[in-house]
């Protein structure tokens, strides 16, 4: 599910008019193929990009674990790969569709995978899950939020399916971190790290050809989901979220051209940023709005999202549970709102 802003952006500009089809690499830059592979849900597909890296392939991002993707990897590497194969594997973050194929590449290939730190140790925290119930801590924090009996039951019966989305990671990976500069074939691409939608995200800058490689962090028609989980539930990610996004804007020059995750390649970086970062307060603000009366989690989606968020839609209910929480959350960091706990252990928050 995306966040707080769906709407494209008339501002920017997108040099492609046409993505490639699925699994067929597109030279889009000198030593930078475009590569689109599927995904199960309402995204449709996420691009990975293939970088030339002497006589074989970096490989950023990998897709998810599933027997189609499989089915495409294969193919590419006894094919368009063949006399170039992969030489490391590089993930921006932790989520599946992003890092979910990196085991199975990396068993196939003999290459290492590169990852944040945090990215890497949470993604095998979060593979551990699979196989067994979900927590009293877990089902508790979603109770607080205002859930029903069936929705805590529907969630306990999906729990754990991070894992089943994740071939096996590596047992041991190459720490990337903020600021370094990794050669690719022969070209400096510096590791911009961020935080919000997931916990240390690595974007990769390549000045000399301005290219942004930007995963999740920065995406054309939607915004990435920053949500607070159950493992932290005080936490604020929106202020990471904000942050991140400035300190993104300060480091990288608004001429590059931008290789987001989903959608299209495009221009304006900076027109982007400030958009999903208005939209985040305009959000914000109508909570504030919202909160004259208290409200549980469950009874401001309609107050933060287009769509109608309904609770048999499991995945996007508990997506939608996470990123309101995140804009509460930061409101109460903020000191404008308050939160109390009912008889039921339920949480309600009003406007101070």
């Amino acid at each position: 599910m995306d966040g707080l802003s769906d709407s494209p952006n008339a501002r920017l500009s997108y040099p492609y008019a046409t993505a490639p089809a699925p699994g067929v690499p597109l030279p889009i830059a000198p030593g930078v193929h475009w590569l689109r592979l599927p995904l199960p849900v309402t995204l449709g597909a996420i691009n990975v990009w293939l970088l030339a890296d002497g006589a074989g392939t970096t490989l950023i991002d990998t897709g998810l674990y599933d027997e189609a993707t499989v089915d495409l990897w294969r193919a590419l590497l006894e094919g368009a790969l063949r006399d170039t194969p992969l030489t490391r594997i590089i993930a921006t973050h932790l989520h599946p569709d992003h890092v979910g194929m990196a085991g199975w590449l990396s068993r196939h290939s003999g290459c290492r995978l590169w990852m944040t730190r945090l990215e890497y140790l949470h993604c095998r925290l979060q593979a551990g899950d699979s196989n067994r119930p979900a927590p009293d801590e877990t089902l508790g924090f979603y109770q607080r939020a205002g859930w029903d009996a069936q929705a805590l039951e529907r969630f306990g019966t999906r729990f754990g399916g991070f894992g089943r989305m994740l071939s096996p990671l590596p047992e041991s990976y190459r720490r990337i971190r903020d600021g370094e500069r990794l050669d690719i074939g022969g070209y400096a691409w510096e590791v911009v790290v961020g935080a919000g939608h997931s916990p240390e995200h690595a974007c990769l800058y390549d000045a000399q050809r301005k290219l942004l490689i930007s995963g999740d962090q920065v995406l054309p028609r939607i915004s990435s989901n920053v949500s607070v989980l159950p493992t932290e539930p005080d936490a604020d990610p929106m202020s990471e979220w904000l942050d991140s996004l400035s300190a993104l804007r300060r480091s990288v020059p608004d001429d590059v051209l931008v290789l987001p995750a989903h959608n299209k390649p495009f221009y304006g970086l900076h027109t982007r940023i400030e958009q999903l970062q208005a939209d985040t307060y305009s959000a914000l603000e109508r909570l504030r709005q919202g909160l004259d009366q208290p409200r549980r989690v469950v009874d401001l989606f309609a107050l933060l999202f287009r769509a109608k968020i309904r609770s048999d839609d499991s995945s996007r209910f508990t997506l939608a549970t996470g990123e309101a929480l995140a804009c509460l959350n930061h409101l109460l960091r903020r000191g404008e709102i308050s939160v109390s706990l009912d008889g039921h252990g339920v949480a309600w928050y009003r406007r101070v």
